[in-house]
Order: C-alpha cells, then structure tokens, then sequence
C-alpha cells in the first residue's frame, strides 16, 4: 500500500507534456517582459539624467519651434524692426529741430529787443558787496591809468596810461602778458607805439581789432593775440578822447577834441566820413550794435546820438556843468557823469535826463567852500539795471554801483568800494562777473592836482550774486 501511494504521488507529482510547455512559455513570457522592462527602465533612467543634466534643453527645443520661421517671415520682421527704428530717429530730431527752432526764435526776440531797449536783466538785488580783501589791485604803469578794455572772453584786460604804454594783462592771474612800451616826445618816426598820452582804447566785439587814441592825434589799431602794430589811422586835428567799434561789425567811431566824430572802416584801413555838431571839445563816446554812436561834449553841456545812416543827430541837455564821460545801457538809454558831481540817465525819446542824482559821491574842500566830487567815469552792464560811477578829487573817493528802477527812473545806491585816486576808466566784464577800474594820481584829461597817497593800477572788483538773474520786457 505504502508503494501503491508513494507512486502515485511520484505520478502526481511528475508534470505532463502540456503542462511543461505552458510553463515554458509563461517562463519565457516573464523573462522576456523582465528584460523589456529592463530596457526601458535603462531607457527612462537615460532620459531622465539627460534631463536633469540640462534642464533647458526640452524649454530650448520648444522655443526653437516656436520662433522658428520662413525666410519671408524673417524679412518682413526685419523690415518693420527697420522701419520702427527710423522713426524713432525721426522723431528725435523732430525734436531737436524744435528745440533749435524755439532757441533760435527766442534769440531773435531778445536780439529784437535788445534793439527796442525793452529787455532788462534785473540783478541788482542779487549783487552782494564784496569783501575788501577780494578786491584785486594789478600795478604795472608808471603814471597815471587813463582807460582800459576788457577782451570779449574775459579772459585779458588791457590798460593804457598817461606813460604811453599799453599792458596787456591776465585776469585769472593778474599777470603781465605783454607790454607796448611808450616812446618819447620827437621819437615818432622811429618808435612803434604811442609817444603821447593814451586818452582812449577800444576793442572788436569779436576780439580781433585793438584800438589806441592819443593827445598827438593818432590812433593806432593792434592785434589784441599778439599785440603786434597793424597800421595808424591819421584825420583827426587834436587829441583823439573815444573810441569805440560798433557791435558786430569792424567799423571805428572816434571822437576828438577838435569837435568831431569820424568813422573809420578798419578792415580796409580806410576813412568812411565825418561828423560835426559839438560846439566844444568831446570827451566822451560809445556805440552798441545800431548804426549810430553817442557822444559826451564837455563845457558845451550836450549829449548827443548821431543817426549816421540818416546824417542827424538828437541834441539833450541836462547837467550843469562839463559831461566828461558817457556810457550806453542799451540801445534807448545811457548814463553820464560830469565835473557837476550829478549822475544822469536818459532816454533819446527824451532830452532832459529821466533821473538824475546830484553830488553822486559827495563834495570835498574846506567848510563853505565845498566842492562835489567829480564823476571821472561811469559804466553799465549792458541790458541790465546796474550802472557804477566813479569819483575823483579827494581822498575818499569811491567806485559806486546804483540800481536803475523800473523804465530807468530813478537811481538807488547799492554799495561802494573805496579806493584812492582819480577813477578814469570803469568797465564791466561781459557776464557781469567782474568790474574793474582804473585808477591814478591825476585825472586822465589834466593835471589840476595830484593826489600822491593814490596807487596807478588796475582794481578787479568781484561781483558775486546770491540767486539767478531775471529778465522783464518793459
């Protein structure tokens, strides 16, 4: 029994041939789907590393899809891209053009007013006094300054004295640049330069043209780079007292002590023509951007324009005594300065001065012989509402800087700088950073008195301001 059922569970146990072959395949099935399997997960695997070593592969591959375009569409991209950008540029100098168009329109109107004598700039109030220690004084000439010029660049000033001499010199430095020395009384023939007092000086608004006068009747034109000789301009029959070039152009206007004015062309180093009116010696003339020149007639009490395109002139009368200087402020108005001691500014629609102040700077002499201080010199900045005056004749005398009020009526004192001496010449700088004053022992006109204590120099007076200017149409 024991065998009977060991056999049988041997022949249970034995598989038969079918069995054996499902199983082979379900074997063969599952290893097979092991190694796909297999594979793929190497293939997953593979990617992924792929993946994770660049990330932006996959992102890049999409974008490049995307972007990815014809020739024609690659064109018409470019084009518009092109054409974007010209207008952009156009319309940039659209802009320019605009902003140049405004500049240049506001320009002509301040040139238009500036003509019409409408256009103010009103610093005055802006102006601080300044220190006295900032008050430069430049010594080089052994007798008396009688006049000076500023360069249109600010950068030089030039200075001419009663010892024929003419120094050129630096402002930032105050330095000597060069020296026309003066030669002596006979040496005329032979001696470049002047060899008798230089009354006068003047200089091209663009800098190119020096001219000197002088009490032998000549006037020499220079070159202001090189202060070399140019040529002299001979017509006057005494001592030449003014000078001055019209604004823009290279044409002279001299004044002389025989009464009359002449106008010279420099360029052509020729006479043009010549103006009589004064029924005394002239002392003083200036002239801005009009064909036209004002003149100071000393003991004939005249101040006088002279049309000379029109051949007139206007005749004002005001001061009580000798006009001895005479300065523009802008094409309609001018100040003057008299022996008198009065400060007076006009208009040529008027010919009695609009505002005068008498005995300016004081009076000097002994008790119940008082004298006023004569006014030697005036200035202006020009289009603005500052003069200065300077004084001569006694031991206090002073560089005074006065606010014109509105429409030029009125004169109120700002501040003072003293000095001793006979101020004889006073110029602003252009931008109005700087006034400077020439100063000596005697009036540049005479020998009345000698006042030794005064030093014959230049003083560089600085004008600071507190705010920025302002400008009113009157």
């Amino acid at each position: 029994m024991s065998s009977f059922f060991i056999k049988k569970k041997v022949i249970s146990a034995a598989p038969n041939k079918g069995d054996l072959k499902r199983k082979s395949n379900a074997d063969d099935g599952k290893g097979r789907s092991k190694k796909f399997n297999k594979r793929m997960d190497e293939e997953i695997s593979s990617d992924s590393e792929n993946e994770s070593a660049d990330p932006n592969r996959k992102q890049q591959e999409n974008e490049d899809d995307e972007i990815e375009e014809t020739l024609q569409e690659k064109k018409l991209r470019l084009a518009k891209l092109y054409l974007e950008q010209l207008r952009e540029e156009e319309d940039k100098r659209a802009e320019q053009e605009s902003f140049e168009a405004d500049l240049i329109a506001g320009r002509l109107q301040e040139d238009v007013l500036e003509q019409k004598g409408k256009l103010q700039r009103l610093i005055a109030n802006e102006l601080i006094a300044p220190d006295p220690a900032e008050v430069r004084l430049l010594r080089g000439h052994k007798l008396s300054v009688t006049c000076l010029v500023i360069t249109p660049d600010e950068k030089c000033i030039f200075s001419a004295s009663k010892d024929c001499s003419i120094i050129k010199w630096e402002v930032e430095g105050g330095k000597k640049v060069h020296k026309i020395a003066g030669g002596r009384k006979g040496t005329e023939a032979r001696h470049v330069g002047h060899t008798a007092h230089i009354l006068c000086m003047a200089i091209s608004s663009d800098g190119k043209y020096l001219a000197s006068g002088d009490m032998n009747k000549l006037i020499m034109i220079w070159d202001p780079v090189t202060c070399k000789h140019l040529y002299k301009l001979k017509g006057h029959r005494d001592a030449v007292s003014g000078l001055a070039f019209r604004r823009g152009t290279h044409t002279l206007y001299s004044a002389s002590h025989d009464r009359s004015i002449k106008v010279w062309s420099v360029d052509e180093n020729a006479y043009v023509e010549t103006l009589f009116g004064h029924q005394d010696m002239i002392t003083g003339l200036d002239s801005l951007s009009r064909e036209r020149c004002v003149t100071a007639g000393g003991r004939d009490r005249t101040v006088r324009v002279w049309k000379v395109a029109e051949e007139s002139q206007l005749v004002f009368h005001g001061h009580e005594g000798s006009i001895d200087c005479i300065q523009l402020i802008n094409e309609e108005h001018m100040v003057t300065g008299g022996d008198d001691g009065s400060i007076s500014v006009w208009t040529v629609n008027k010919k009695k001065p609009v505002s005068t102040v008498k005995q300016a700077h004081g009076s000097h002499g002994n008790t119940g012989l008082e004298q006023p201080c004569w006014v030697s010199s005036v200035a202006a900045l020009h289009n603005s509402d500052i003069v200065a005056s300077g004084a001569s004749g006694s031991h206090n005398s002073a560089v005074q800087l006065w606010k014109c009020g509105q429409g030029f009526r009125g004169l109120e004192p700002l501040f003072s700088v003293p000095m001793i001496g006979f101020v004889n010449s006073l110029k602003f700088s252009n931008s109005g950073k700087f006034l400077v004053a020439g100063v000596g022992q005697e009036h540049r006109l005479g020998r009345w008195w000698r006042i030794k204590e005064a030093r014959n120099g230049l003083y560089i007076i600085p004008l600071k301001r507190q705010a920025q200017e302002q400008e009113v149409v009157l």
